[in-house]
């Protein structure tokens, strides 16, 4: 496990305002949450988690994505994925990335910084400090290239994954 991730849970904050919700220990899975995740949060039904194959990187697993997948890598540690929610305020505008254009990213992180309350603030400083990070220089590219290289077929899905998407499970899974 990653220790900046244990000290971020040891941190005992509100991470719901950084659209991070703690998992509930009784989640009901959608579909496509990998079943080989870890959760990290939730915001919604999207759950932010890392897989298993994949070392320290973060991952979206949104069954309503726009985009032609529904599970997909946002950072490729901890560490990343934080100093993402740092220069974006909230975990949200990274999890967007995926299917919206650098234009769209930028008034979407807009409108985010605009409804920004003073204690996401607060928080977001907060975490600066104690985990020693600065906020991603430009977390478009960062998230576009990571996921421009990705490789999925480590991820493990269900078999009600295949059976609602309508396509065959690979070999190894059946």
């Amino acid at each position: 496990m990653d220790s900046l991730y244990e000290k971020f849970r040891s941190l005992q904050i509100d991470s719901a305002l950084l659209c991070l919700e703690q998992v509930p220990e009784n989640l009901e899975p959608y579909f496509c949450y990998p079943i080989n995740a870890r959760p990290i949060g939730m915001e919604g039904s999207i759950l932010y988690c890392f897989i298993e194959g994949y070392g320290r990187m973060v991952f979206a697993a949104n069954p309503e994505s726009c985009a032609d997948r529904n599970v997909y890598p946002l950072a490729a540690s901890f560490a990343d994925f934080m100093r993402l929610i740092l220069a974006c305020g909230t975990a949200n505008p990274a999890e967007q990335i995926i299917w919206m254009s650098r234009k769209q990213f930028e008034q979407h992180l807009r409108e985010e910084r605009e409804l920004q309350t003073p204690w996401q603030k607060e928080l977001l400083d907060f975490l600066e400090r104690e985990l020693a990070l600065t906020p991603m220089e430009d977390p478009f590219n960062y998230v576009k290239a990571l996921q421009a290289e990705f490789d999925g077929s480590k991820i493990r899905y269900s078999a009600e994954y295949y059976d609602i998407l309508g396509i065959e499970p690979p070999e190894e899974e059946k």
